[in-house]
């Protein structure tokens, strides 16, 4: 698929927002958490209908991309979950593997640099401070609370970033 510069575009993370993380987040409650386990065990992750029903309703008008803080050695598996679960087709951007900044920095980066040339309409994620730093940055934001919570993957994301 081409894209289509004049579309604007629908961001949307994975983890707790596509994908549902309970069975994985074991993983995370052990000391010292289980980073290989846990991004071993996300191909089989089920999908969350609410996320999957609004990427592909997003689809209709925009261009749908994916912003995950999964490193790139995921890349296979995650569009291999991508493609298994019927959501749309889209760029997929991920963290460099060595990348350990929070995910509310690795996303906005990455957000600004996908407005630099097209409209970004709405980011959709479950983690509030990427919520609130995008719309401190003037994005509108989609907040994915379809999913439970989970205080092993919030402590994660912010302090060791890994997801």
């Amino acid at each position: 698929m081409t894209s289509d510069v004049r579309r604007d575009l629908a961001v949307f993370d994975l983890d707790g927002t596509l994908a549902d993380t309970a069975h994985r987040q074991k993983y995370l409650e052990r000391k010292p958490r289980d980073w290989a386990g846990f991004f071993a065990a996300a191909p089989l992750d089920p999908p969350l209908p609410e996320g999957v029903a609004l990427a592909r309703e997003s689809a209709q008008e925009c261009e749908v991309v994916y912003l995950t803080g999964r490193p790139e050695r995921c890349r296979a598996d995650t569009l291999a979950w991508l493609t298994r679960h019927g959501l749309p087709e889209g760029a997929l951007h991920m963290r460099r593997n060595d990348d350990r900044r929070p995910a509310r920095v690795t996303k906005l980066a990455t957000l600004r640099r996908l407005a630099r040339g097209r409209t970004v309409r709405m980011l959709v994620d479950d983690d509030e401070l990427v919520c609130l730093e995008a719309e401190r940055a003037g994005f509108t934001v989609v907040r994915a609370r379809w999913a439970s919570p989970s205080a092993a993957l919030k402590d994660a994301q912010e302090r060791e970033g890994r997801t």
